[in-house]
Order: structure tokens, then sequence, then C-alpha cells
């Protein structure tokens, strides 16, 4: 299975977007979404099936036995994170709690002990297509453990798919270094603002420790042509492959709103951005 990950160094470059046109495009007969703090692929590709929905454990979490706690105080002394109340009764706050432990080793009536937590919920879509997915619980720090699950119910469903498209995270954090481990190419969409220039430079930094291949494609070219300029000679100068760009289309944004991908109807974007598919196709494959 070649996989196909679309990332952005920053959010709003319209990746999700572009991921959505290429699932189009390709045909996808597996794809993911591994934005598990903000999932939104699913509002540009219409699934006819029910989700097998599937509860995700992070970190296991404190809890105190009220039954044999004796309220003698130690466990909330000697929590750093501050995840231990006395109201009066004790009790933890699974959202400052991190798991670590202390509390448990430190009770003397055996009050405290660590069970796993739920930290978000996995949904995978099987028709003809198999679309992964999951949703982070508000509060849960381990979104790149998550971002691996998802890839791997993606994986066992479509084992014999040839291409995989994969809508990653924004930005260089723990999903994102979920997201590249195993990939086959990256496609970064960059914006040509300050920002969107400055983050397309630290992904690009980032993927490379992973050594997949690497192309660059433009989102909303022309609405600052110099910068524009300055990342393709970015490209050019650090020999990646230029993908192309695609212009700022009001008429894409209507397609977004209305639930359709930029190439369920005619619009500049969408013409553009089967060229970047095109040119995508070719680098992964050569």
């Amino acid at each position: 299975m070649k996989q196909l990950l679309i990332l952005s160094g920053k959010g709003g470059t319209g990746k999700t977007t572009i991921a959505g046109a290429f699932i189009k495009l390709a045909n996808a007969k597996a794809y993911a979404d591994c934005d598990v703090d903000a999932p939104n692929l699913h509002l540009v590709i219409n699934q006819s099936s029910e989700a097998r929905q599937s509860d995700y454990y992070g970190l296991a979490k404190a809890e105190i036995n009220r039954d044999l706690c004796v309220q003698c105080d130690m466990c909330r002394q000697n929590c750093r994170f501050e995840a231990i109340k006395a109201t009066p009764e004790y009790k933890v706050d699974l959202y400052a709690c991190e798991g670590c432990g202390v509390c448990k080793a430190i009770c003397p009536a055996g009050a405290v002990s660590l069970k796993p937590a739920r930290a978000g919920e996995l949904m995978l879509y099987v028709d003809d297509t198999v679309f992964s997915t999951a949703e982070l619980k508000m509060g849960s720090g381990t979104s790149g453990m998550l971002v691996t699950e998802v890839k791997k119910q993606m994986k066992s469903a479509a084992e014999n798919t040839d291409l995989a498209i994969i809508d990653g995270s924004p930005g260089i954090g723990c999903p994102v270094i979920a997201s590249l481990s195993g990939v086959d190419m990256v496609l970064i969409v960059a914006e040509p603002s300050i920002s969107g220039i400055s983050d397309m430079e630290r992904i690009i930094k980032t993927a490379e420790k992973f050594q997949p291949k690497i192309a660059v494609c433009i989102n909303k070219y022309d609405t600052n042509i110099e910068n524009t300029k300055k990342i393709e000679s970015f490209c050019q100068k650090h020999e990646l492959p230029f993908a192309g760009r695609i212009p700022y289309d009001p008429d894409a944004v209507r397609a977004i709103n209305n639930g359709m991908s930029i190439v369920d109807i005619d619009c500049a974007a969408g013409r553009a951005v089967k060229d970047v598919f095109d040119k995508t196709m070719k680098i992964l494959y050569i």
C-alpha cells in the first residue's frame, strides 16, 4: 500500500480541501483523517455506511476508593499536578491527572489505583471504501497515540488496497510525527504568507527526518504573488519537487460550505488541483 500524507505547517492552508479533492480524483479505496483534535475530512467525503465505533483508552488515571480512604492527605500533598481535591471527600480531577502513580505509591491505605481512562473514540467506515478517523476527548494528551491507531485500523481494514490518502494535522507536533511514520510521500500545502512560509520550512525539516518523498504546492497563491515566488525559489534551491499553484476561488468556498469537494464542481481551484494531483501521482510512483 502506497501512503500519501497531506500536511501543512499551520492551520487554514486548505490541506483538508485538497485531501478531499485527491480522494475523489484517485477514487481512493482507503483514506484517513489523522487530525484527531479537529477532524473534518468527513464534511467533504460523504459516507453511506454507519461507523464502527470503539473507545480509545490512553494513559491511566488515578482513582480513589472512598471506602478505603483514611483522608491522610498524603496523595494531595504529593501530587505535583494538583489533581487531587479534598471537597471534603478526596477525588481526582481527571483533566489534571497525568497518571504518574505517585499517589498510588504513597497511599498508606491502598485506596488509590490507576485505571485506563477513555481518551477518545475511533470510527471506521467500511463499504466499498475504508475511511478511518477518530476524535480525541477534550483534555487528553495522547493525540499521537490515537493517530497511530487511526492508521492501524485503516491498514488492517484495507490491506489489499494500492493507495491510501491521509489527511494529517496542522503544525509539527505529536499527531504530525505519528502521521509521518511509515508513509511513502508527503505533499505539503503552503500558503503565501510570512507565517505560511516559516511553518512550511519547519514541516519540511520535520518530514525530512522520516525520509519520505516530499513535494510542495501553494494554495491561494494569488493572494500574494511575491511570497508565492519565494516559496517556489525555496523549493528550487532545496531541490524539492513543486506540484503547482491553486488560486483563491470563491466558488471553492461555496462548494465546501455545501459539503462538496472542489472537484465536484467546475471551478478554477478544482481545475488547478487536478494538475497538482497529476504531478503528485507521478512523483509518488517514480
